[in-house]
């Protein structure tokens, strides 16, 4: 009886843990929130819903390999995102100090949110690690990097009918934006 009792309570835990890992779903509700941006103002989903395709993407932390080189990216194609009527808001647990500093060594051009506390994140269902600290040097200072939790690197693209359109959770850091921009080419088209 024991072993049954087990096998069930362990078969729960597994489900509950599975279910919490896919987050939000393709034809779901976009999850409406507030967050501190890099520049200091409070940016708010709600004045963008409708307006425009809104691609919300989280990455683990600021000034990391393949961070930067998704954050690169999507600045390199900020005319065929605003041609396509997309808006880019990048997240993470780092503090608002490092995204400044993000922004600043990489000449980021679109915003960046800071999400120390996970909730973002949570809201989205992307799961998290706990937070951490890295050193970088900018502009001759080295800096220690701290950020509140780890978020997985997800990608969701949010349709002007204020539902999620897309979502990736095995994001390929340096092919994130193509694969944005073709999806979104795809909706145009249909």
């Amino acid at each position: 009886m024991r072993k049954h009792i087990f096998s069930i309570a362990f078969l729960l835990l597994i489900s509950l843990t599975l279910s919490g890992q896919q987050g939000l779903s393709v034809g779901d509700n976009a999850p409406l929130f507030k967050a501190m941006a890099d520049d200091g103002t409070i940016w708010d989903i709600s004045k963008y819903l409708g307006n425009n395709y809104i691609v919300v993407y989280f990455y683990p932390a600021a000034m990391t390999g393949g961070c930067t080189k998704q954050a690169c990216s999507y600045r390199d194609h900020k005319d065929d995102l605003q041609s396509a009527g997309i808006e880019v808001v990048g997240v993470s647990g780092d503090k608002i100090e490092n995204l400044r500093l993000f922004k600043q060594a990489e000449s980021l051009n679109f915003t960046l949110l800071s999400d120390e506390k996970g909730d973002i994140a949570t809201a989205f269902g992307v799961p998290l690690a706990d937070g951490g600290a890295i050193k970088r040097t900018v502009s001759g200072t080295e800096h220690e990097l701290l950020r509140g939790v780890t978020a997985k690197r997800w990608t969701f693209v949010i349709g002007k009918d204020k539902k999620i359109i897309y979502k990736n959770g095995a994001v390929n850091a340096e092919k994130d934006t193509e694969e944005v921009l073709d999806f979104i080419k795809q909706q145009a088209g249909s």
